[in-house]
């Protein structure tokens, strides 16, 4: 006689299961893809804090337009309108764009708002206006209707966007809840983490977490890399396993 087994699961569950795998490892590559082994070139060359904000500038847009390409790609009819805004934005019709993200907000449920507001977030970026972006993740980051991988999403590109701004403790407070080993957004939340620790002085915890950061082997390859060398400059990191190029930390 078969035993039932203890705890079934349907076959429902079992594709959410399946999605939220899928998911984390999409979040992976948005996180690797924005973040080239060039970008080390702007910590050495501004130092470690303005290295951040540049980069955070560089990858403004660029993600976004990755992120909901893949939700429109999954969504098949219903992320017509979705692919047809983003199409208008990688053309530069902005206000077109503006108008056929609405629509998606207004049609789409939970989670073709928090798309369409995340590009509206990214345009925003790419015009040059900071604060109406910083506003426009905050708003997903609140709502409680959200998906909660966008909600994390949008939070860790809310502080990026305010970093200049913020008070260290203040970033790490947001963030140090992504910033956990294994989780999709160890990688950029973590970073932002190290060099807030760094601006109140603590550069061994900075140092612990970017060693963390380079053991991690979810965290992308290029991040790891980078991790790893700039723990080494803060004498937590062994040097023979990041060596090769060295890195200029800001004091």
């Amino acid at each position: 006689m078969a035993l039932t087994p203890k705890n079934p699961t349907t076959t429902s569950e079992r594709n959410a299961e399946r999605r939220a795998a899928q998911e984390q490892v999409f979040l992976r590559e948005v996180d690797d893809a924005l973040r080239e082994d060039d970008a080390l070139q702007l910590f050495r060359r501004y130092g470690l804090p303005a290295g951040v904000a540049i980069l955070v500038g560089l990858a403004g847009l660029a993600g976004w337009m990755v992120w909901t390409n893949h939700v429109a790609a999954e969504a098949g009819q219903k992320g017509e309108a979705l692919a047809l805004a983003l199409d208008q934005v990688d053309a530069g019709r902005y206000d077109p764009a503006k108008a056929s993200l609405d629509a998606v907000a207004a049609q789409g449920g939970p989670g073709y708002t928090a798309a369409a507001r995340l590009v509206e977030g990214g345009i925003a970026l790419d015009r040059k206006k900071p604060e109406d972006a910083a506003r426009a993740f905050a708003a997903i980051a609140a709502d409680p209707h959200a998906p909660q991988a966008y909600r994390d999403l949008a939070t860790v590109r809310e502080v990026a966007v305010k970093f200049d701004t913020m008070a260290p403790q203040q970033v790490i407070d947001r963030l140090k809840p992504l910033a956990v080993p294994g989780g999709p957004w160890f990688g950029s939340a973590g970073e932002l983490v190290a060099v807030a620790e760094l601006k109140l002085g603590r550069k061994a915890d900075a140092g612990a977490l970017f060693a963390a950061m380079a053991k991690d082997t979810g965290v992308p390859s290029s991040l790891r890399s980078r991790a790893g060398q700039l723990a080494a400059e803060l004498g937590v990191y062994p040097a023979q396993q990041t060596a090769g190029t060295a890195v200029t930390v800001a004091q």
